[in-house]
């Protein structure tokens, strides 16, 4: 859906829900408030050698890879979305940097997860929705263990976290990054940690002692369009509390042969 008053502005639907906007002539700007606040992380991603290597768990229309594509000149990048027919389109209708710079990939986000090299990322982001949650699967302790697989020592996770009051599912999903990762934050709008109303929480994972910790991340978040706060160390634990790590459901056990029950 084409802006009426921006002619390089581009809205993608997804079964009627707006899931990507893009700037076709300006693939720095960002319009959704927590793609502004992820890109913000990114900014001080540590200097690596050689191109940074980025995995985008859900494409959509790959707003955030087009900018990372330009803030990271060299890149390389996997995105992946579940929907074949999506993947195919966004291809067409967008001019989205060609492999090696940004591969397509239509799967699972956890099966595709577990196709990847070991320490083989820089940044791995996960931006997967049916509705308006994250599949179960994708967000357990289970999935952290892979990612931090995948990542290089460290390397950064990037969650997108939809919840409503009283963020229970932010929190848990919190405590489940503090099992793989030494340093979790949280990133939002101040209403929506206070619970107010429904938002996005960004969560970012990482080993590295200085990314998050960075007084200089803190200041350009709050001087985002739309100002965000960051919690980490003694804010997020509060931010947590008591909730419990995610984990997958167990698999039912079949009974041996020949045995009542």
């Amino acid at each position: 859906m084409r802006s009426p008053d921006d002619p390089d502005a581009v809205t993608l639907l997804v079964n009627g829900v707006p899931s990507s906007h893009l700037d076709l002539a300006d693939p720095s700007r960002l319009e959704f408030e927590y793609m502004q606040q992820m890109a913000a992380v990114l900014e001080h991603l540590p200097a690596v050698t050689g191109p940074v290597r980025a995995v985008h768990l859900g494409a959509a229309g790959c707003a955030l890879a087009r900018w990372v594509h330009a803030r990271f000149p060299g890149a390389r990048q996997l995105a992946v979305d579940l929907d074949p027919v999506l993947v195919a389109l966004v291809r067409d209708w967008f001019d989205l940097p060609r492999s090696p710079a940004l591969r397509l990939r239509a799967g699972d986000a956890r099966a595709e997860l577990a196709t990847l090299p070991s320490t083989g990322a820089d940044v791995v982001v996960r931006d997967v929705f049916a509705g308006d949650r994250t599949p179960a699967h994708l967000t357990t302790q289970e999935v952290v263990q892979e990612v931090v697989r995948v990542l290089r020592p460290g390397g950064l996770y990037l969650v997108n976290c939809a919840d409503r009051p009283p963020l229970t599912l932010a929190r848990a999903e919190a405590a489940t990054l503090a099992t793989g990762f030494r340093h979790v934050a949280a990133v939002a709008e101040p209403a929506v940690l206070r619970g107010r109303r429904y938002g996005n929480v960004v969560l970012a994972a990482t080993d590295d002692p200085d990314l998050l910790a960075d007084a200089g991340l803190a200041r350009e978040l709050r001087s985002l369009p739309v100002p965000a706060r960051l919690l980490t160390g003694d804010e997020l634990r509060a931010f947590t509390g008591r909730a419990a790590p995610l984990r997958d459901a167990a698999p039912e056990v079949e009974p041996e042969p020949g045995v009542d029950l």
